[in-house]
């Protein structure tokens, strides 16, 4: 039997549907892309003939065709960690389901960052932007070339849709928890200033020391989002400082798991000597020898909501924007101090 060649194995045209269904190519185009203005006996016939045919449309084709790419981007400052990965992943899940393709990229220590972000931005249909990948500027430029854009845990700029989570008010509630067991000497550990989401857990640190009517024993200790760096900022508080928190709050679990390993190394014993709370809920903030309070965030809503969001400018042409805060909520457990209840996210016993 003969080998089939590449011309052999070729996949037909948009040419061979038309003709063997008797219309034009934009019918069959207009067939595929499910428009109204077909009528049923013709869609009927370019359905069977792509069938027949076994005719699928060529990416490339489609996006010159229609001036489309089927395709959407989202910017991370970083790509590593849980936080990250449970936001790309509700994001391509939902993209997926829309028949898009996702493109990532990360700024974290990229030279020409922006200019990455503006070539991106040439090659899909809309555009998400977590934090601080790029400034105000530059989604202010972006929105004048009509890319569509979603922002991620930033403030809204102009008129461009944004996703958040709350962070003031859980701060707040976790913070004078710890308060409640008795801890006068707090410390914060995380960069308020990097990041809009820990500016606002810092002030919800801030406010709830003032309804308590105690004054921060600590400015925050700043640090990056890793478990390293939670580490080395906790060898700062735990052991190079003069007079030690009792209790510590962590802008994230990553950096939660960073002050239990410096504390263990130290020889402090937590909670009983220092209790440590995180933010996020990732998986393994469970599974702890003293199963770590934190705050519990919809990691995977937040990558869906900003798919669904960017779906909706790019199909409807919405310019109206849309500003989603989605609810947080403390899990206590007991690595501030509680004996842990069966019922995650409940009142402590």
């Amino acid at each position: 039997m003969k080998a089939l060649t590449r011309a052999d194995r070729r996949s037909p045209t948009i040419y061979e549907v038309a003709k063997r269904a008797g219309v034009s190519i934009a019918t069959v185009s207009r067939v595929h892309r499910r428009a109204e203005r077909v009528a049923p006996p013709t869609r009927d016939r370019v359905e069977r003939a792509i069938e027949e045919l076994a005719y699928r449309p060529s990416r490339l084709g489609r996006s010159l065709a229609h001036g489309s790419h089927d395709a959407i981007g989202i910017v991370f400052p970083d790509l590593s960690g849980p936080y990250y990965s449970a936001v790309i992943l509700g994001y391509e899940e939902t993209s997926a389901a829309q028949g898009r393709s996702v493109l990532i990229l990360g700024t974290h220590r990229r030279p020409r960052a922006v200019d990455q972000v503006l070539d991106l931005a040439d090659r899909v249909d809309g555009l998400v932007l977590m934090s601080q990948t790029v400034d105000d500027t530059v989604v202010d430029e972006l929105r004048r070339r009509g890319v569509p854009i979603v922002l991620l845990a930033r403030p809204p700029v102009g008129g461009a849709d944004s996703v958040a989570t709350e962070n003031r008010r859980s701060a707040r509630a976790l913070v004078t928890h710890l308060i409640g067991h008795g801890h006068e000497r707090l410390a914060f550990v995380g960069d308020p200033a990097g990041s809009a989401d820990v500016g606002e857990r810092w002030e919800g640190f801030l406010a709830a020391h003032r309804s308590a009517g105690l004054a921060p024993a600590f400015g925050p200790f700043t640090c990056g989002f890793r478990e390293e760096d939670g580490r080395e900022a906790a060898f700062a508080a735990l052991i190079a400082g003069a007079h030690r928190p009792t209790a510590v709050v962590a802008a994230n679990d990553e950096i939660a798991l960073g002050v239990l390993g410096a504390a263990r190394d130290a020889g402090i014993e937590t909670p009983s000597e220092l209790a440590v709370t995180g933010w996020d809920d990732i998986p393994a903030a469970r599974h702890l020898m003293s199963p770590l309070t934190t705050v519990r965030q919809p990691m995977l809503d937040i990558g869906r909501r900003a798919a669904a969001l960017l779906h909706e400018q790019i199909t409807t042409g919405r310019s109206e924007p849309r500003r989603e805060v989605l609810p947080t909520e403390l899990v206590v457990r007991s690595s501030c101090g509680c004996i842990a209840p069966k019922s995650e996210g409940g009142v402590p016993r």
